[in-house]
Formats: structure tokens, sequence, C-alpha cells
């Protein structure tokens, strides 16, 4: 896991260069709703970019990730199909029922099921480097979205700028990512990370909680704000230091989001002396999602070697197919 966290740029590079010699084919239909279906590591990319490219996308992009798709679905709807196996089967009944609402299709993978019927059907697709946990695959199939949206005329560009700019952000402050990683890390050993973010940046806390659980082994929660304010806030009302709230932060997080998380850190210390605040660095919101993206990965890996686990098992899981498979 150590060796795919340090090559994350590496992968962002890869699935660019992958996406341009992809030929995909032209789509002469319009596009007025998008559905991008996957789970876990698969999915959270599909989160991610909806909160990206909101300023920018001239349609709905919605999330799925269940058995069943929204009724919404037509043939306007492109939907993109994500897993990095291929073989998820959330996704794989997800593209079936798509396919009977008669919806263009898209797939990003690595292979499986869901490449055998891209191919045979003729669905736009493409193809990323197999073989990793899904979660550590984030940097090769991210990009692939933003290929696929533009390919359909659902955003402008790809921004291979913005991926560029971030890659280079990230290389050069590696050493300091990793030393803040580490600090940050021995403040939440033995904590339940409580994380919080703008709303805008609710994919980012999301990719953060589900590499906590699945490379440290362990539970946490997230929310965001301004939400939490009309709700979860009111639930702090007991002290325990076994809590650790952990702030995501943006220098443009809008100015009273920002009021609200400084108000918010003075009713937090009263219940615990753990606040941590981590801030991004970038110039887009892509660029600063990444950065965070990244940070957060590597904190979930000090934490599993902290946590003494093996960090790359998903045993459970396992297990839970295996169940799944008796049906």
């Amino acid at each position: 896991m150590k060796g795919l966290i340090e090559h994350f740029t590496k992968h962002i590079t890869e699935s660019i260069k992958i996406s341009e010699s992809t030929m995909l084919s032209a789509f002469s239909g319009k596009v007025e709703n998008v559905l991008i279906c996957g789970l876990g590591g698969s999915g959270i990319g599909g989160t991610i970019i909806a909160q990206v490219v909101a300023q920018d996308a001239n349609c709905p992009i919605t999330i799925n990730k269940d058995y069943k798709i929204p009724a919404f679905v037509n043939e306007n709807t492109l939907v993109i199909c994500c897993s990095y196996s291929g073989n998820t089967e959330e996704s794989l009944e997800m593209l079936e029922q798509a396919e009977a609402k008669g919806a263009a299709i898209a797939c990003i993978t690595s292979g499986g099921k869901l490449e055998e019927i891209a191919k045979s059907k003729k669905y736009n697709h493409i193809v990323i480097p197999g073989g990793n946990p899904p979660r550590a695959a984030f940097g090769l199939a991210f990009p692939t979205l933003f290929y696929m949206l533009n390919h359909y005329k659902v955003i402008r560009n790809n921004c291979v700028d913005q991926f560029n700019n971030a890659v280079s952000t990230i290389n050069s402050e590696e050493k300091n990512i990793i030393n803040e990683a580490k600090a940050i890390t021995e403040k939440l050993v033995g904590k339940i990370p409580v994380i919080y973010a703008d709303a805008n940046y609710e994919g980012v806390a999301v990719r953060f909680r589900q590499q906590i659980n699945e490379n440290a082994k362990m539970l946490c929660w997230h929310h965001v704000i301004p939400e939490m304010n009309h709700n979860e806030l009111v639930g702090w009302r007991t002290k325990n230091e076994d809590l650790a709230v952990v702030i995501l932060r943006n220098e443009d997080d809008y100015f009273r989001t920002q009021k609200r998380m400084e108000v918010n850190k003075t009713i937090f210390e009263k219940y615990t002396s753990t606040i941590l605040e981590i801030y991004s660095k970038g110039n887009s919101q892509l660029e600063k999602s990444l950065y965070l993206i990244h940070l957060g990965d590597w904190i979930s890996y000090f934490l599993g070697m902290k946590n003494g686990v093996d960090i790359t098992e998903v045993d459970v899981i396992t297990y839970l197919k295996g169940e799944l498979a008796k049906i």
C-alpha cells in the first residue's frame, strides 16, 4: 500500500495518457442528465467529480451506489458504470437496468465482466491497469471520468492542466505532506476521528473516512458544514477525549462557512482537546481535492501502521461477498 500511495501522481499521469490514447465513438445525441454508478473505491470518484464540475456541467450529475437505478434514467441519460474489478455485482445490475431503459452507456474498469460487456456491445469504455486494491486505484480511475464527461459534452474540458498542476504541487510538497501526515497520525492514534468539511468537499471527506476504515481498520464518521450546524452540532454535549475532530479546510471556503468553522471549534473544544485543521494547497477545487486526498491517504496508512494491522487486507468484505455468492 505504501508504494501505491507513493505512486499517486504517477497514476494520475498514466491515467491521462491512457484516456488520451483511447478511441471513443462519437455520440450524436444530447445528454440531459448523468448517472455515475459505482461503489467503494470505484464509486468515490463519481462523488468527487460531481462536486468539482458542479459549476461547469451543463446537466445534473447523480451518483448511484445501490442495486437499483433512479426512475428518471432514459435514452437521454448518460450512465457511466465504474467498477475497478469489473465484477462488482451492484454495478453490473445497474448496468443491466440502464440497458433496459435505452440509456447511453460508458464504462471504466480494469477488466472482468464489465470490460467483456463493454467490448461485446461496443460501449465506450476506458480500461485502466488492474491488480491493485480498488481504493489504491483512485489516481488511475478518477481522471478518466473527466474524459468521459468531456467526450459527451457534459463539461467543456478534461481539466488536464489542473491535473498537471496538482501533480506538480504534490510532488514538490511530498516530504512536507508525509511529515504532516505523521504528525496528524500521532494525534489520532487511539481516537475516533470526526471529519468535517465544507459541503463542496464532502466527497473528499468521504474518501478520507473510507481510507481510515479500510487502511487503518478504524471506525470514524464525517459530516459537512453548514448542514451539521442544523443537527449534529446539538449532539456535542458530553466530554469525550476519545473523539478527535479533523476539519478539512480551504482558503477559499465560503466566508460564512469559515466563520461557522471558527465558532464550531469553540464548541468542540468544550468536549475534546483534539481538534485538528488540515489546509489544502492548489489553485482550483480539483487541485485542492487531490492534495487533501493524498494527504488523507498517507494519514490512513500511518494509522494502520500504528494500529499494527495488515493495511491491505479486507477479509470481512471478502467474507461478505462469499456469503452473497451462495444466494
